[in-house]
């Protein structure tokens, strides 16, 4: 019997923001993988049979099982390689990396594909990138394709999720904030919490790997104005299992709490008007949270889960560590909109079966 190890199919886009996290992250724990991009419209049917929805990326297991959902399928992986985790094993640290990479995947979406869709310079490059490699099955004109990928994104993830004309210079201000603090911490030491890469680093790979140190706009931006970061960006993908040396920070300094300060402004207030829209049954909602306003943003039942899974972290994580955890999330404006609502409109059995079942995951209230 051959001991070479199994490899896993991964299946997505090159400039994909999530399929880039997933890449970085087997990358980083040495797990080996073979990367091919999905093409539709055949496997969109295929991935809604075995997994309840089609979302970018996908995997399959050696033994035939498929998977999806980053943050789902990496707790999973970390149970089954539990070789270097990337969770540190401090209960301080732990929580600060399973907010920020909830921070990184949910939040930093939205501008990342802002400057990818709104201007015309990363329109034409993702357009014509996406039509090439992910429509092969679609007997249509590349220019076609183009057109109809640009509509799709926009009226999904842009100007039709949220980010209307008022809003375009505070999304793009709240990013140059994060560069600022980003470049920060990365003069000082290699990853954003040590010496060695963690779930907040992968969590952030998502946003910067295939977006910002990608697109022509933002890319620019780093150039520019946040050289450090860039090249974290390339120290991550290029990591391994011998990455894991050194020492992580203690206590947690300044700059982290920069960060989590940042998240406490934005990402849980919006959380919240998230969870009141979706237990009043509104599709829609708008919102304004760190001087922006957000015009007719999509509820999603599936940020009420992560608002859960934030929750559940801490009861799990705070025993023995409940003081100084209280205090941290209490400095840095995090624990009141935490727990702001009592109770959440979670549906029975909410994303119990992730990472192989999907039911509720991007389904919104119907219009």
């Amino acid at each position: 019997m051959s001991d070479k190890p199994q490899v896993l199919e991964l299946r997505g886009s090159s400039i994909s923001y999530f399929t880039g996290k997933m890449e970085n992250y087997f990358r980083l724990k040495g797990i080996p993988y073979r990367f091919e991009s999905m093409v539709f419209p055949g496997e969109v049917a295929r991935n809604k049979k075995v997994l309840g929805l089609s979302q970018m990326p996908v995997v399959q297991l050696p033994d035939g099982r498929w998977m999806t959902d980053t943050t789902a399928m990496i707790q999973w992986f970390e149970a089954a390689y539990p070789q270097n985790p990337i969770v540190p094993n401090d209960p301080i640290l732990a929580y600060v990396c399973y907010l920020l990479e909830d921070w990184a995947d949910e939040w930093w979406w939205r501008p990342a594909m802002h400057y990818r869709w709104y201007y015309e310079e990363g329109a034409r490059f993702a357009s014509g990138h996406l039509a090439r490699e992910i429509t092969g099955g679609m007997r249509l004109p590349l220019f076609v394709k183009r057109r109809m990928l640009r509509r799709r994104q926009r009226s999904g993830y842009t100007s039709g999720d949220g980010i209307g004309p008022d809003a375009v210079l505070g999304v793009e201000a709240d990013v140059t904030a994060l560069l600022a603090v980003l470049e920060g911490i990365f003069t000082k030491r290699p990853y954003l919490l040590g010496d060695y890469p963690t779930l907040a680093d992968v969590g952030f790979s998502g946003p910067f790997f295939r977006h910002f140190a990608l697109d022509p706009i933002p890319l620019q931006l780093l150039r520019h104005t946040a050289p450090k970061t860039l090249e974290w960006v390339m120290r991550l993908w290029n990591s391994n299992p011998s990455s894991f040396q050194g020492a992580l920070v203690d206590p947690v300094p300044n700059d982290i709490r920069m960060l989590l300060a940042h998240m406490a402004r934005g990402y849980l207030p919006y959380l919240n008007s998230n969870v009141d829209a979706v237990a009043g049954g509104k599709s829609r909602f708008t919102t304004t949270v760190d001087g922006v306003t957000y015009t007719k943003a999509r509820s999603s039942r599936y940020r009420v889960w992560c608002l859960a899974e934030l929750r559940r972290h801490y009861r799990v994580l705070s025993a023995g560590a409940e003081a100084q955890l209280q205090a941290l999330l209490k400095e840095t404006g995090l624990w009141e909109p935490l727990w702001h609502r009592e109770h959440l409109p979670l549906l029975e059995g909410q994303e119990r079966k992730l990472p192989f079942w999907a039911d509720n995951k991007m389904t919104m209230i119907n219009e």
